[in-house]
């Protein structure tokens, strides 16, 4: 944008600009800052007032009020919000005319005491001032409606700015974050980093981003799962491993999903999906506890228990508890559940599957009624490339999925270890991809390997980190909680 294109506002501030830098003002890079603006606001007042511990602090003016001979200045740093009372006789007057040239939106530093006003407020009573940056384009007066939304998440700087309350979303993420990490560290589980450009993407079925890896010369895709490298690592030896890592799945936007988006995979060797519901209900359970205080939470208006045990229903089971199926029904027939979904309107991407007309019914009919946390057991093997056949009933996985408030959670099941099988699954993902599936994976022919020198009997689990905060800081889209949704560019349809 060229100067002449600017609105009067900004040119007035280049303008003020100028004329600091023509008087010697050069973007100082020396502050020494002693306290924060919550410091000031919780120091015992001294007696006499003058007598009291200075601070120096620093922070963006919000607020500005000119009475006279002094001013009131509100500035925000990344604590809190502090009034300061500057006046002519304190600063000098050369000074104070700096003061009241100031704008809303720039960085100050101010030394000074702990006082109250006649009005009660807490405030810092300034002996210096200085200008640290000069804010060149004014904060926004409001945001409301659905265009001011969608500046929020595309200058989502200014927004941390003007909502300082958003701040707290993000302290809110970073906590559920660190308590999971203390949680699996705690439990001898190792972090690790894995490949995010993968040869093959792998692990799950979602179409990827590609890219071309120019210096190996071969086309390569961003990761839509972490969970293939991380079982290597257990064929490896390295028994409890973890990551908490960024996914990419080239899909739409919606309230529940961003085609970037952070996964916690962890893998367990000698243990079994039963026994990773337990450890994945005592995780969340801890984490909810610790960053809300309490196993009971309300999220937009309706209370939800976090309170142990949850429900355990397979999803066959839950077709009749929830989804209200009679059980004159046989819903582990092809004919009854083909039928249902003609009834009910469900349509699948494989109608000829028994396992894909099922998991339609189960979306349809309970996956919208689940409040309080529920896990859903034995999926169709058909649905489930990567998961263990149950012994009991081969055409079911010993899979689970976590559920709440209508959404999937987590997803965890006893890891498919026999190479013979998996090859085959590949083999059918593959014919499915050639078939113009744009959601199956290849056949990897390195994890094949791997397999083939032995994965340990073992469990894992992957939680979406972004819907996890979306219910901790009870908003309604995981736009909310993402710092930096991806969204059109401006100007586009």
């Amino acid at each position: 944008m060229t100067t002449s294109q600017r609105p009067e506002q900004e040119l007035v501030r280049f303008a003020k600009l100028d004329s600091l830098q023509a008087a010697g003002f050069r973007y100082p890079n020396d502050v020494k800052r002693t306290g924060w603006t919550t410091d000031v606001l919780a120091e015992p007042l001294a007696e006499p007032i003058e007598s009291g511990r200075r601070f120096v602090v620093a922070g963006r003016v919000i607020l500005m009020r000119q009475m006279g001979k002094a001013s009131f200045l509100h500035i925000l740093d990344t604590k809190a919000r502090l009034q300061l009372y500057v006046r002519a006789d304190a600063v000098g007057p050369d000074h104070y005319k700096e003061v009241i040239n100031y704008d809303i939106g720039d960085i100050i530093e101010a030394r000074g005491y702990a006082f109250v006003t006649k009005t009660g407020e807490k405030s810092l009573h300034v002996e210096s001032v200085r200008l640290l940056v000069k804010a060149l384009v004014p904060l926004p007066e409001k945001w409301a409606g659905l265009t001011d939304v969608e500046s929020r998440y595309r200058q989502r700087y200014v927004d941390l700015i003007a909502n300082p309350e958003v701040r707290d979303v993000f302290r809110m993420r970073a906590r559920i974050v660190s308590s999971i990490r203390s949680f699996l560290d705690n439990r001898d589980f190792l972090e690790v980093e894995t490949p995010v450009l993968q040869s093959i993407a792998g692990g799950t079925t979602a179409r990827p981003f590609n890219t071309h890896h120019n210096a190996l010369g071969i086309d390569m895709s961003l990761r839509i799962a972490l969970e293939l490298p991380l079982k290597r690592l257990v064929v490896g030896g390295l028994e409890r491993v973890y990551e908490l890592g960024r996914c990419f799945r080239n899909e739409g936007l919606s309230k529940r999903h961003n085609p970037e988006f952070t996964m916690l995979e962890l893998y367990e060797a000698f243990a079994t999906f039963e026994d990773h519901m337990t450890m994945m209900e005592e995780l969340i359970t801890s984490v909810v506890l610790g960053v809300k205080g309490a196993s009971v939470i309300t999220y937009q208006g309706q209370e939800i228990s976090f309170e142990k045990p949850w429900p355990r229903l397979s999803m066959s089971e839950s077709l009749y508890v929830i989804g209200g199926v009679s059980r004159d029904l046989d819903v582990h027939s092809y004919e009854v559940v083909s039928g249902l979904a003609k009834q009910h309107g469900v349509q699948v991407k494989d109608s000829k599957d028994w396992g894909h007309l099922l998991e339609g019914l189960f979306e349809a009919l309970v996956e919208p009624k689940i409040r309080n946390p529920t896990f859903i057991t034995h999926h169709p093997a058909s649905i489930s490339p990567l998961a263990r056949r149950n012994d009991a009933n081969p055409s079911v996985c010993d899979r689970y999925e976590l559920f709440l408030c209508g959404m999937e959670l987590a997803n965890g099941y006893s890891e498919l270890n026999d190479p013979i099988d998996q090859r085959q699954r590949f083999m059918a993902q593959a014919e499915k991809k050639a078939g113009g599936d744009l959601e199956a994976c290849d056949v990897d022919e390195d994890y094949l390997r791997a397999l083939e020198y032995g994965l340990p009997p073992t469990a894992g689990d992957g939680m979406g980190i972004d819907r996890l905060a979306i219910f901790l800081t009870d908003v309604t889209t995981i736009r909310d909680v993402l710092l930096f949704p991806q969204m059109k560019p401006e100007g586009a349809e």
